[in-house]
Formats: C-alpha cells, structure tokens, sequence
C-alpha cells in the first residue's frame, strides 16, 4: 500500500516523497516510524530509492514495474472512453483517419506524445494501383498495400501524353507489381523501366512519380500525435536538454523501431533509460487493420519516467481494443461498441 502510495503521489507531483508527507495525503493512521521502516524495507527490495536533492524517496524504474502489473486501479475515464466510441460511430472513414483521431484523444487524455508504427514493409504487399484525374493536366496516382495502407502522388501530365498510354502503363504494373513485397517495389520499377518507355513516350514524368511513392513506401511510416504536450510536463519543461533529448528520439524511426521490437519480445512496458534519455518511458500495444494483418501496426505513448501509468496502459488497452474490434471484418458492423464490455469483463472486478 506505501509503495502504491508513494508512486502516485509522485505521479501527481514531481515531488520525492516522505513519512509525514504520506500521512498528510492519505490520512494514514500509522506513525511516521512506522513508515519510515516500511520504506526503508521497499529501498532495500529496489522498489523505491532515495534522491540526492532531498530525504524523500522516489519510485524506481522496479518500483514503477511492480506498481503496473499489481497495484493498478484500471479505472477508466468515461468521457476518454466517449470520446473514442465518436470517432469509431463515424461514417466512411480512412483506417489513417480513425487512427489519428483517436491517438490525439489518447495525447490529449495522457499528456503524453502517440507514436504509431506501421507494419514490417517485409512483411507488406502492394494490392493495387490507380489513376485519379485531378484536373486537364493532372493526376494522382493511388496505391494500396494488402495492409489498408494508402500512398499517393500528384503529378502534372506532359502535353502529348495520350491517357489511353497512361492506362496502358497502369494495367502493365498491376500485372507486374500487384502481390510485391513493398521493401521491393523500388528494384522492380527499376527493372521495368525499359518496357514504360514502350507504353508512354514521355514516360520519365511518371516513371519519377512512382518511383517516389514507392520509396515512400519502403520508407519506415512514423506519425507522431501530441508532441506539443511535452512542453507541460516538469521534468523537460525547465530543462532544455531533456527536452532536446527527447525530441531527437522522437525523430528517430530507426531509434524508435528498435525499441518496439526489443519490448514485444520483452513485454509493452519500458522503463526508463530509453536510446539514453533515463528519463524516458514508452508503453506500447499492437492493433490489426483487418482479419489478415498478421504483423499489425504499432501505438506507443512516450513521456515521463514519472508518466501516470494507470491512467495510460487503461487507455492504450481499451484504445486497441477498440479499434481492433472496429478494423475486423467480423465486427466492424458494432463500430467498436463491444470494447466496453470487454474491458468491463476483463478488468472490472
């Protein structure tokens, strides 16, 4: 119950906490000898540890692991809930729309920064390719992975260019190139570069075009949600240093990647000491855009070692929840109305 205490109280304030301080807070009906024996039995488990500045204690990065998987409340916040259950009852969205919605709620709810992952471009096939007029002049050239994912190029049309070749040339790389892994797109196009200049006369403006998306393709897809909310927390607010830490991370795919892979096979919680930054945590989930994404997608909230983790692996389970209920195919029709019950039964006693 102490060590309980003693992280929240943390959490909440920035502050290392003391006996008196805990009797004060909690109206404990313990001495402060009393406490004082009982945190020095959890400084000597690791759980808590003393700070240089103060004769405090703070939770250590054990402390805040034992707290997550046994001393949560798992309460969830109702209007966070609500807000998420709006954006699924939606109508007609993209899989990248729900997905933003919902983690600037889950930034906004936690103070904290989203950072979404997409799948293994190993892993992810191209599905099929289109032509959109845009105007006289212009087109926009669409691709979909086997995953939902959607990139897309705009580019303007030379004169001459007849948009029966332009077709021509899109039916001859959905031949060629539907069922390619993305990470091979680039190499394929390239190998294919001589039969184009069959099709379009000018083919170089399109062949470019491709070729660009493709490499955005094969690219690591990274969006990051909240970035702003970092600025309001204590420990990068007034220290510059941290905060440039921080955002170095954050700009960092490969950094970022790394870290992902290394706690799904180690657990979705990272304490502290993140690429350097002891400071920093990452909790993460997977969510599945459909019934066949067998790698799936990644969301991560990255913050404070201080972060409030009740309140944030809550909300990252019913938010992944939520939207793997609403991206499968089977139950896509209940727009997500069955997380509640599944957190009611999973976590509610």
């Amino acid at each position: 119950a102490i060590l309980k205490y003693i992280v929240e109280y943390f959490i909440k304030h920035a502050q290392p906490v003391s006996s008196q301080t805990l009797i004060e807070e909690y109206q404990l009906p313990y001495s402060s000898a009393t406490i004082r024996n009982e945190m020095s039995a959890l400084e000597k488990m690791g759980l808590i540890e003393k700070t240089h500045t103060s004769s405090g204690r703070v939770p250590s990065s054990k402390g805040y692991k034992y707290y997550c998987e046994h001393l949560r409340d798992k309460a969830i916040d109702e209007t966070f809930k609500n807000s998420i259950q709006t954006v699924l009852e939606s109508k007609i969205q993209s899989v990248e729309q729900v997905i933003k919605e919902s983690c600037e709620i889950l930034s906004h709810m936690t103070s904290l920064v989203s950072v979404v992952m997409g799948p293994d471009e190993k892993e992810e096939r191209l599905a099929s390719m289109h032509l959109v007029p845009i105007s006289g002049n212009s087109l926009t050239a669409v691709f979909v992975t086997d995953k939902g994912y959607v990139e897309n190029k705009t580019f303007i049309v030379p004169e001459g260019i007849d948009a029966k070749e332009l077709m021509s040339c899109v039916g001859l790389l959905n031949e060629r190139l539907v069922g390619t892994p993305v990470v091979g797109l680039v190499e394929k196009m390239e190998a294919l570069k001589p039969v184009l200049s069959d099709y379009i006369i000018s083919h170089d403006i399109v062949y470019q075009a491709l070729i660009e998306t493709f490499m955005r393709f094969a690219a690591d897809r990274l969006s990051l949600y909240g970035r702003e909310e970092l600025f309001n927390q204590p420990e990068f607010k007034n220290d510059t240093e941290k905060l440039e830490k921080v955002f170095k991370l954050l700009n960092d795919p490969e950094a970022l990647k790394e870290m992902q892979e290394e706690m799904t096979e180690n657990g979705n919680i990272h304490i502290g000491d993140i690429d350097g930054n002891p400071d920093v945590s990452m909790v993460s989930a997977k969510i599945k855009v459909g019934d066949n994404d067998s790698t799936g997608s990644t969301i991560a909230l990255v913050g404070p070692k201080r972060m409030d983790y009740d309140k944030v692996l809550t909300a990252l389970e019913y938010i992944v929840q939520a939207l793997n209920e609403y991206f499968s195919s089977e139950k896509k029709k209940n727009n997500g109305g069955n997380a509640d019950a599944w957190y009611k039964q999973n976590w509610r006693s």
